[in-house]
C-alpha cells in the first residue's frame, strides 16, 4: 500500500464523519465539505490502487535480454 493508498483512506474516513456530523447539525455547508472531501479520498485510493497495479506488473515482468558480446 502506498501513501496515495492511505491518504485517500483517511481523506475518506475524515469527509464521512464531517458528512455526518453534518447531517446532525443540519449544516449543509459541513455536509457538502464531507463529501467533496470523501470524493478526494476516493479518487486518491483509485490512483494509489493504479500506481500499485503498475508497479506490480513491473515487477513481474521479465527483464530485457541484454547484448550478447
Amino acid at each position: 500500500m502506498n501513501k496515495d493508498r492511505v491518504k485517500g483512506t483517511l481523506d475518506e474516513m475524515v469527509g464521512s464523519a464531517k458528512r455526518k456530523a453534518g447531517d446532525l447539525t443540519e449544516d449543509t455547508q459541513l455536509q457538502v465539505e464531507g463529501m467533496t472531501q470523501q470524493v478526494k479520498g476516493k479518487i486518491e485510493n483509485a490512483w494509489g490502487k493504479a500506481k500499485d497495479a503498475v508497479r506490480e506488473s513491473n515487477e513481474g515482468a521479465a527483464p530485457e535480454p541484454g547484448p550478447h558480446v
